[in-house]
């Protein structure tokens, strides 16, 4: 139990340093491209917040370490195998992606593996499909329109607002304004982050800690994550975001579509308040999908030609395959730990 547990946790840590990589980069893309923040400035920034966020709320966790697999179905021995394999697919499709700069849904990249080493360990009757269907299939139906329809609004309202009250004032002057409200909304949209995908790996970690019996019981409503658990997940984020989040912060920021620091507010905002919402009735959300959708529903009513399609298509992509191939990757590292044990 304790070698399996170290291991978990090594794992959920690696992923998380991945998750900071790949999906925090997104609350900063904006910032760094519409030069509001110098990079290091910025990764310091997000680094912050995504710590801070992690310390509030546990729903997510909840979902993620009790919400995809019917654990009491299970041997203890074989719980600890299908986190740890799910940790290995998700691990080993997310630094795939990262390393190509495609911003994915690391959450769902998660969800999918520990669905994948669920189906071989037990069958599909160990999945527990309602509760997918409502806090994380629903996610990933209505996390890019929420997106697109954020941004789209948002940057309506700030167009309609500078149309009326600001139509004499020099556009440089806007320009400064948005760029100093972006670090408002930057810093929201990485608590936010925080607060949902940081919960992913300290879902793991304490489902294994339940598992091993090294928590004692509790009430079947809760879900108790220790706080040296919170402090490990949200500082290997932070790290993984100060050190390998430049391609995606390079897709996110300039490939999309061309941004101005008006169009960074209202993609970021409207993130965070989607990402919040969510967090707080335990849907593991992906702040990529939804960031990414913002960014394009900002400037989509403005001009179609700001918008690079051919990269929109590529992450598209990525996102639809995601679930699919972090399940095989899952199902396989699984399938290979069982031989060895």
């Amino acid at each position: 139990m304790w070698l399996a547990l170290v291991l978990i946790i090594s794992l959920a840590l690696i992923y998380d340093f991945l998750n900071g990589a790949n999906d925090s980069a997104n609350a900063i893309a904006t910032v760094i491209a519409t030069k509001a923040l110098p990079p290091l400035k910025a990764l310091g920034l997000a680094s912050f917040f995504n710590l801070l966020g992690a310390f509030f709320f546990t729903e997510v966790a909840k979902t993620i370490g009790s919400g995809i697999v019917a654990t009491t179905e299970l041997a203890p021995t074989l719980v600890l195998l299908v986190l740890m394999s799910g940790l290995l697919g998700a691990i080993l499709w997310t630094y795939l992606c990262t390393s190509l700069g495609i911003p994915i849904s690391v959450t769902h990249s998660l969800v999918g593996a520990i669905m994948g080493a669920g189906f071989v360990a037990g069958g599909a009757g160990i999945i527990q499909w309602g509760i997918l269907k409502q806090k994380v299939f629903l996610a990933i139906a209505l996390g890019p329109f929420a997106g697109f329809v954020a941004g789209a609004l948002l940057f309506s309202l700030i167009s309609w607002v500078l149309y009326l009250f600001y139509q004499k004032v020099p556009p440089t002057k806007t320009e400064v304004l948005f760029k100093k409200l972006q670090l408002i909304s930057a810093s929201f949209m990485a608590f936010s982050h925080g607060m949902n995908d940081t919960q992913n790996a300290m879902g793991v970690i304490t489902a294994a800690l339940i598992t091993g019996g090294f928590i004692a019981t509790y009430p079947s409503d809760q879900f108790p994550v220790p706080w040296w658990v919170k402090l490990l997940c949200g500082s290997m984020m932070a790290l993984g975001t100060l050190l390998m989040g430049w391609k995606v912060i390079r897709t996110m920021g300039w490939r999309l579509t061309k941004l101005e620091p008006k169009h960074g507010f209202a993609a970021e905002t409207g993130t965070g308040l989607a990402v919040v919402a969510v967090s707080l009735v335990g849907m593991p959300v992906s702040t990529t999908h939804i960031i990414g959708s913002a960014v394009i529903g900002g400037t989509f009513f403005q001009s179609l030609r700001r918008i690079r399609w051919s990269e929109v298509g590529r992450m598209v992509t990525a996102w639809i395959i995601t679930i699919p191939l972090s399940a095989l990757f899952g199902g396989a590292s699984y399938w290979l730990l069982r031989l060895t044990v």
